[in-house]
């Protein structure tokens, strides 16, 4: 490859837009200006950080959880990093207030009150959260706030209590006729903080009603525009799951446009908490989440079991270059620069002139992502996961892993320049590698080896090329083959591991790198594709392999109301002219595919493909491809509605009075199974179907499909 060209990846030059945001860094422009005014209250001038059990306990919790968790903040050096708040969510109390109307703890899981749950949390020499809702009851169906704010303020403020949550269930709009949403939760939200400053107890508020209206429209507008005069951060999106899909959905949310100008010291959009130490996501997934949430400036909150952190999340937690980042006195909340379905380019300006860049790939597999500062000259370039400080004269670039972020600090480069920065830029079509090494700095490197690693079986060849060498401004590119070992049915991405070794004028220096290689499979039947639970038994509805269930919060059809509907484990299911088999799988056994783009094997012929289908946080759908035996290929498109809302036009294949909600009592609520159809060529036999990679309304939303049926 020519010096200066690139094999594929993400390059982008900052527009206008990154020139503002890394004006600190150009000569003759100024750093923007914050445009909120500072704190109501004086407090959480940086984003808080600590602990809330939600995310990963929800109603499981007593006093002693909550007092673990506070005393690991300590015990994993957490808490000297900032870390100090020790929120307690919904569930904490009894289900009636007391003769006087004061607030109780439940006394089961609260024995010792809240109070002296605060003064043990204080004793640890942190500080202490808790939970409240503004409307009648908490969406726990506990006693809410309204008609008692006052008073539940000022028995906050005797307990301790540090910093409030409060939700926004059960709302009080009929007390209001004629107002709107948005006005009635001012009126709620403004009393609760004047009620608050009244008690002279500093305590953060943070407030949840843009939550309910994220995050368009005139409710969520009107809330954002002084839901900071009232409180110190907001809820303004989604319950993050544990999930890289939630994950993805509340950070999309937290770059709703014009959200960031509502961001500063004291006045936080917070993007919920983080999953690191919680299942569901990879040690790069929540690396990612970490960086992210940092440079957006969100509140950093914990859910997990603390006491169990590995070693390695602890260190990534620790990370005092990442939290200054987030805790950067500026209050700047960084936003995306430029962007593409699979990368992103975020910037934020600091306090001391500095600028923090996030390369965030979006996608599955690694690629490089490459973006510049200008050509005013050079700049230090500090990883802030590597802390590795290189020069360069204004390209930014990395080899971002699946779901990963590479987050920078920027700096003027001053006196003697470090080591030039060096980028990998992998390319992988088929069994043909091409590694590009890109020379970002203002001095050549040479004597470049290069070489590829694979998982066993895999075959590499060859293993090493070398390059003489690559001047400032230049990419070289080696080509190797990697043939993939047998791989199972479905899409597989394997990383293989790109190192490379070169000189500089400061001696010998060392990079690694990833490329994904991508094989796809097809499955031999839509049974062998299942990897979701639909059917729980009504006795047993937190089976382990639950999973996201239908509705991604363990929801799922229930066995007893299938089997009153005529549907029976192996049984059929016969909709306008279509028989359907039933998955023969057991309750709470996988029964369904989340369509993803699974390529299904399928033999037969006829006028019409069906399946059985249905979509939780509904509508989901998306285009699939029918191929036949002849090579020949049918573009299709496949929907459903929402599994508890059938619109008037829909096929409903089953209907049920109710279905299953994890650990609880069932909800009884209609529940439907779709029928969807395709016209097929019934002059050609079909080989496969390729289901589509389903989108929806909501970043929650999943197509489920149950069986396939030709006729």
């Amino acid at each position: 490859m020519a010096n200066g060209s690139m094999p594929a990846g993400v390059r982008w030059r900052l527009a206008s837009a990154v020139a503002i945001a890394l004006s600190v860094l150009m000569p003759g422009l100024q750093p923007p200006a914050t445009a909120e005014p500072p704190s109501y209250n004086g407090l959480a001038l940086t984003p808080p950080m600590g602990f809330n059990d939600w995310q990963h306990y929800r109603c499981d919790i007593t006093e002693q959880t909550i007092l673990s968790n506070a005393t690991a903040l300590v015990t994993t050096g957490l808490a000297r990093h900032g870390y100090n708040y020790v929120n307690v969510d919904d569930c904490w109390m009894a289900s009636q207030r007391d003769a006087d109307g004061v607030l109780q703890a439940n006394p089961a899981t609260f024995p010792h009150g809240i109070g002296w749950l605060a003064g043990q949390v204080h004793r640890l020499g942190l500080k202490f959260g808790i939970y409240q809702d503004g409307g009648y009851r908490t969406c726990g169906g506990f006693p809410g706030m309204y008609g008692h704010i006052q008073q539940d303020a000022d028995t906050f403020a005797s307990w301790g209590v540090d910093f409030l949550k409060l939700d926004y269930c059960n709302q009080p709009t009929d007390q209001y006729p004629g107002d709107s949403p948005a006005q009635v939760a001012k009126i709620v939200y403004a009393e609760v903080s004047r009620a608050l400053l009244s008690t002279h107890r500093p305590i953060v508020f943070s407030e949840s009603a843009p939550a309910y209206f994220c995050c368009t429209g005139p409710n969520f507008t009107d809330i954002m525009s002084w839901v900071g005069d009232t409180g110190n951060l907001w809820r303004f999106g989604d319950d993050i799951q544990p999930s890289w899909s939630s994950i993805l959905t509340n950070y999309r949310e937290d770059n709703t446009p014009g959200l960031a100008a509502h961001a500063g010291p004291g006045r936080w959009n917070d993007a919920d908490m983080l999953l690191a130490g919680t299942a569901g996501t990879t040690p790069t997934e929540q690396q990612s989440q970490f960086s992210l949430w940092a440079e957006l400036a969100s509140p950093l909150l914990l859910s997990a079991d603390l006491g169990s952190l590995s070693p390695q999340t602890i260190a990534m937690l620790s990370n005092q270059d990442v939290l200054a980042v987030d805790q950067d006195p500026l209050g700047a909340q960084g936003t995306i620069v430029h962007s593409d379905a699979d990368a992103d380019v975020l910037a934020k300006p600091l306090a001391n002139g500095d600028a923090a860049i996030a390369l965030f790939n979006k996608s599955a597999t690694a690629r490089n992502i490459s973006t510049s500062a200008g050509n005013a000259g050079g700049y230090r370039l500090t990883d802030l996961w590597s802390h590795q400080t290189t020069e360069t004269t204004g390209t930014i670039s990395a080899d971002v892993p699946a779901h990963g972020v590479a987050l920078y600090r920027v700096h003027r480069s001053k006196a003697s320049w470090p080591p030039p920065s060096v980028a990998i830029v992998p390319d992988v079509s088929g069994t043909r590698v091409t590694i590009g090494i890109q020379n970002n700095g203002s001095s050549a490197i040479s004597d470049v080896t290069v070489g590829l690693s694979a998982p066993p079986g895999w075959t590499v060849r060859p293993a090493t090329q070398r390059i003489p060498s690559i001047l400032p401004g230049h990419t070289q590119s080696v080509t190797l083959t990697a043939i993939p070992a047998p791989q199972p049915p479905g899409t597989t991405y394997t990383t293989l591991t790109v190192q490379t070794s070169y000189r500089t004028l400061g001696g010998r220096q060392s990079l690694a790198g990833q490329a994904t290689a991508t094989t796809v499979v097809p499955y031999p039947s839509l049974a062998a594709a299942f990897g979701n639970v639909g059917v729980t038994d009504d006795n047993n509805t937190n089976p382990p392999n639950l999973g996201p269930a239908i509705d991604n919060y363990g929801e799922t059809f229930s066995a007893k109301a299938l089997a009153a509907a005529g549907v029976a484990a192996g049984g059929t299911v016969s909709s306008g002219g279509l028989v359907f088999t039933w998955p023969s799988a057991a309750p709470g056994q996988p029964n369904n595919v989340v369509a993803n783009g699974q390529i299904i094997n399928l033999s037969g012929s006829g006028g019409t493909l069906g399946f059985l289908a249905t979509a939780g946080f509904g509508p989901a759908g998306g285009t699939g491809t029918i191929t036949y035996t002849d090579g020949s290929t049918q573009a299709f498109t496949l929907s459903a509605p929402d599994w508890t809302f059938a619109p008037a036009d829909a096929t409903v294949a089953v209907s049920m009075p109710y279905h299953n909600v994890a650990g609880t009592a069932p909800a009884r609520v209609t529940t439907d199974i779709y029928r969807s159809t395709v016209p097929i060529d019934p002059a050609k036999k079909v080989a496969s179907v390729t289901l589509p990679v389903a989108t929806g309304g909501s970043g929650l939303s999943m197509l489920h499909v149950f069986a396939l049926a030709i006729a």
